[in-house]
């Protein structure tokens, strides 16, 4: 007689979770397959045909198992009847399930979950979004990341083009720019300027085979943007149903002041650095200052030059970070000081 094969508690309730989870995403396959055949009259021939039909509906197949499977791994919490008040300790009993749908880069997720309120500590709760870890917002993080990642790398209104064109997820204008300010309220200019290292190695690469060290240009300047006030994301006061959804605001106009540093390579410039901000003028001496510092800037292996307006503070913090350096009025002020210059004569 063979030796009996000894199973723990532990594989057999796995394997019965896994069964049980394949079969719900075998029924939302079904659902997804319903909605595909709606449309397909004909079938589609060519393979863009194919593709465009399924890319269409394919966040309905991707937020629908997404669904699936975050119901299944959190049923505890999905299906909890009662939890214990964090202030008080007292045990509460969950009332009407609340509905709500989340957007994600894998579609639209709808959540079904119980609320639970205490009334003696006036704290209402949802234990199934704890559990879930999400964003309190409609838009979840997975989003917010993407958006994130596109914003800085191109332009505004080109991230947002290209996030609903390559994702097929949309994303407005207003929720890109929420986004944009609070990954950007925290951020230093050391935070978004490459390592002294990686600079350094740039230099190296086109002195290489010269004998006079490269030049760098530091270009320094300042310039009025119009912004919108964080009161125009607020309702407008009154009776609901009677009153506008978004408050009355006026934009204001303020300093935008930035530099950016260029490595002069023949007839091209080699980016090296960028950091622009609305701040006064303090503030961008202090974000100078943080790049002398940290020797971003190799000033013993290159030539500074700084092109500028002629402004007075740019002049004063220049002179006092970097004295070695080559100042140089930018061509459209020379013009107009020689033109005012000559016209008064």
């Amino acid at each position: 007689m063979g030796a009996a094969e000894i199973i723990s508690f532990e594989e057999v309730r796995a394997s019965k979770q896994w069964s049980t989870l394949r079969q719900q995403l075998h029924k939302r396959f079904d659902q997804w397959l319903d909605t595909l055949e709606q449309p397909w009259h004909e079938p589609p021939s060519t393979l863009t045909e194919v593709t465009a039909t399924v890319w269409d509906l394919r966040q309905q197949l991707t937020g629908g198992i997404t669904e699936t499977i975050v119901a299944h791994v959190h049923r505890g919490a999905h299906d909890c009847t009662q939890v214990t008040c964090p202030r008080c300790d007292g045990r509460l009993r969950a009332r009407e399930r609340v509905c709500r749908t989340v957007e994600t880069m894998g579609g639209p997720v709808q959540l079904e979950r119980p609320y639970v309120s205490c009334r003696s500590c006036r704290l209402g709760r949802y234990p199934f979004d704890e559990a879930l870890g999400g964003g309190a917002g409609c838009t979840q993080l997975d989003r917010h990341k993407a958006a994130a990642q596109l914003v800085t790398e191109v332009p505004s209104d080109t991230a947002q083009a290209l996030v609903r064109e390559l994702t097929g997820v949309p994303f407005g204008s207003e929720r890109r720019h929420t986004v944009t300010n609070h990954m950007a309220q925290e951020l230093t200019v050391l935070d978004v300027v490459p390592p002294p290292e990686a600079i350094q190695r740039r230099v190296a690469a086109v002195a290489a085979g010269r004998w006079r060290r490269p030049v760098v240009v530091l270009g320094i300047d300042g310039a009025y943007v119009p912004t919108r006030p964080d009161s125009a994301r607020e309702h407008r006061p009154g009776p609901r149903g009677q009153r506008a959804r978004r408050a009355l605001w006026r934009g204001q106009w303020r300093d935008a002041k930035g530099f950016r540093c260029s490595l002069l390579d023949g007839d091209r410039l080699v980016p090296l650095l960028s950091w622009h901000q609305v701040h006064n003028e303090r503030e961008r001496g202090e974000a100078l200052q943080e790049v002398q510092d940290a020797g971003v800037i190799p000033e013993g292996h290159v030539r500074l030059c700084v092109v500028a307006d002629g402004a007075e503070w740019i002049g004063k913090h220049v002179q006092a970070l970097f004295p070695q350096a080559r100042q140089v009025l930018d061509y459209s002020h020379c013009a107009h000081y020689i033109h005012t210059s000559a016209k008064a004569h």
